[in-house]
């Protein structure tokens, strides 16, 4: 148990002492909320020229997350360089050499930085609502409606698992760019490519990104045929993010660092 705990002191040490860990956190944080409170100023001005099926649509919990989508590419780039950035460096010889057991050494890593983005994320997301719905006024949804609060914590769930999934994507790819080479296509094109197509749709909506969003939904959109709900979304992402994290262990296991 002390051993453990030291392993995981280490990994704190090295998320905290390594710049652009940090900055990525805080890139992620202020996107999130400054576009966030934007898209809500832009959607109050307008919402009176909306069509009616819009209006009936709208979804003022939901909207405030807008910024999430850019957000999420900072907490795809902080979990990457959280694990990649021992390869890259070579440090990743010295952390094994320190901590033989593999399996402690990537829990440690993945539990010190998957706690520090939740704890970023959920206070991210409530400063979001709140910053989002104090500009929406007389639209604004109020965290003790139905389904707010449940939104809110999980746009905290949605983005810890974007980054535990890049985490997981970097352990079995160990390079900076081909992780990001990969990741940043698969969620900023291939999944609107595959959620916007009609052929596609059905496939695109079990995408991680896909899935896990909609726990952050609170009015159901209009034609919304999506065959689970916000819980059954964020367990699709789950899924993936488990299965990323088992491939990640064997490969590490399996291999020289």
């Amino acid at each position: 148990m002390a051993a453990l705990g030291q392993v995981i002191r280490s990994e704190w040490t090295k998320i905290r002492s390594v710049r652009s860990t940090v900055w990525t956190l805080g890139i992620a944080v202020v996107v999130t909320i400054g576009l966030g409170v934007l898209i809500c100023t832009l959607a109050n001005n307008d919402f009176s020229s909306m069509p009616a099926r819009d209006r009936l649509a709208f979804d003022p919990t939901n909207i405030s997350f807008a910024g999430m989508g850019l957000g999420q590419l900072a907490m795809i780039v902080f979990g990457v360089l959280v694990v990649s950035n021992e390869y890259s460096t070579g440090m990743i010889r010295a952390s094994l050499a320190a901590v033989p057991q593999r399996g402690t050494f990537l829990f440690c890593k993945l539990l010190v930085a998957t706690a520090l983005v939740f704890v970023v994320g959920l206070a991210t997301s409530f400063v979001t609502f709140f910053a989002g719905q104090a500009v929406l006024g007389d639209l604004r949804a109020h965290l003790g409606d139905p389904g707010v609060l449940r939104a809110v914590i999980g746009g905290g769930l949605y983005m810890t698992l974007i980054a535990l999934f890049s985490m997981a994507v970097a352990t079995m790819l160990r390079s900076p760019m081909l992780s990001l080479g990969i990741l940043m296509p698969f969620f900023f094109l291939i999944s609107n490519i595959l959620g916007n197509v009609s052929a596609t749709r059905k496939v695109g909506r079990y995408l991680p990104d896909q899935a896990g969003s909609k726990i952050m939904q609170v009015v159901p959109r209009a034609n919304d045929q999506v065959p689970y709900g916000p819980w059954g979304g964020l367990g699709i992402m789950i899924a993936w993010t488990v299965v990323a994290l088992v491939c990640g262990f064997v490969l590490l296991k399996r291999r020289d660092a």
